[in-house]
């Protein structure tokens, strides 16, 4: 083979590889090792197992880049089956640690509910597609109870961050598909209400014996010490009161690399996975801040552009959910460990310590690049 054919067919392959994307990846991928350096300086080997699990992410992303959006419309209904099929699976027997039963044993251990954070906003744009033109209210009725299966599936493992993911992704495809805000509407102010009502009867409502319905125990703990950390600062409140202090003494231009005193004094907890953010606060301050927000928001935009440029009903709802799904890991991450929101663990996307989120946000990013990339290949 020639040399001028080699370069055909390498120029061939990357014909519609979304090359501002690869980059906005990398450059995140890039600023999470910096940080996890520093956060996992005294964990041995923690650095050179991210690195292995980013290059796993990697080959995920360019091996679900190439595949054409016909195949994954194909594989959708399947994934999502398989999906349920587990979740009920470790409802039954699945492994228990720390009291949640999230784990099944298939050979390795694997955790479902990780599946449907793509699996979700797959079968939904799948069933819109198919519906695509004579779309009425009950599709949407159809569709609500295809996504709250899997999220009560895994709420009751229990897993309200995973669960509230799940039920973010496909909330995304609902409204995309044309839900009316006349029905968004109420549902906000019911969640206004009930924010407001929390706050105003704070001390009734999390006073010692008073059980909330559906929420359980620890969740109930989390909601009430968000109001008040200081009300248990060493124990449920300890991770909320850490981390903001990190974040607050990092100042506008942060402490300096490997110099966070929080950190390596051992303050912050789990400070190479969820609160991660808190660790790079605190060594890179306002200004690293600034510049990491920029690089998110940038993925959101891209993806978004992606969205609004894709060919088929199916890859528009698809990037647009999968890439509000990273604006809600990112914003839910920042939020609890800036003492906003509930501790719920979520990880900082494409920062925080992590085999299989690393993958399922891989995965996330290929299909983004798949849809661009079949875009561009038939603009050619």
């Amino acid at each position: 083979m020639d040399r001028r054919r080699v370069l055909s067919l390498i120029k061939t392959a990357l014909t519609g590889f979304d090359k501002p994307l690869s980059l906005i990846v990398f450059l995140l991928f890039a600023t999470g090792i910096v940080a996890l350096y520093s956060a996992a300086i005294d964990m041995p080997g923690r650095v050179e197992d991210q690195l292995r699990n980013i290059l796993l992410s990697y080959v995920v992303m360019i091996v679900i880049a190439y595949l054409p959006t016909q195949t994954l419309m194909r594989v959708a209904v399947p994934i999502y089956t398989v999906g349920v099929a587990l979740l009920i699976a470790v409802a039954m027997f699945g492994l228990i640690r720390k009291g949640a039963r999230r784990w099944l044993y298939v050979g390795m251990v694997i955790q479902p509910s990780e599946i449907m954070k793509i699996s979700m906003p797959l079968m939904l744009a799948w069933y819109f597609q198919k519906r695509e033109g004579v779309i009425k209210w009950f599709d949407f009725v159809v569709a609500l109870g295809l996504l709250l299966i899997p999220v009560g599936l895994i709420a009751k493992q229990p897993d309200l961050g995973t669960a509230l993911l799940v039920m973010a992704a496909g909330v995304y495809v609902i409204y995309f598909a044309g839900l009316s805000w006349r029905l968004i509407l109420p549902l906000l102010g019911l969640l206004v209400v009930a924010i407001t009502l929390l706050i105003t009867f704070q001390n009734d409502m999390c006073a010692p014996g008073v059980n909330w319905p559906v929420l359980h125990d620890y969740q109930q703990h989390r909601v009430c010490t968000l109001l008040d950390p200081t009300s248990d600062p060493l124990g449920k409140g300890f991770h909320t009161i850490q981390s903001i202090i990190a974040i607050g003494s990092g100042g506008v231009e942060g402490k300096g690399w490997l110099k966070g005193t929080q950190t390596h004094l051992e303050f912050i907890p789990e400070k190479h996975t969820d609160f991660i953010f808190a660790v790079y606060s605190e060594e890179f301050g306002l200004i690293g801040n600034a510049v990491l927000l920029v690089l998110y928001l940038l993925l959101i935009f891209r993806g978004l552009f992606i969205a609004a440029n894709a060919p088929t009903l199916f890859s528009r709802l698809l990037a647009g959910s999968i890439t509000l799904i990273f604006f809600t890991y990112a914003f839910v991450n920042m939020g609890m460990v800036s003492g906003i929101l509930p501790v719920v663990g979520v990880p900082l996307p494409l920062m925080s310590y992590g085999g299989t989120a690393l993958v399922t946000l891989g995965a996330g990013i290929g299909i983004l690049m798949s849809i661009s990339r079949q875009k561009r290949l038939i603009q050619t």
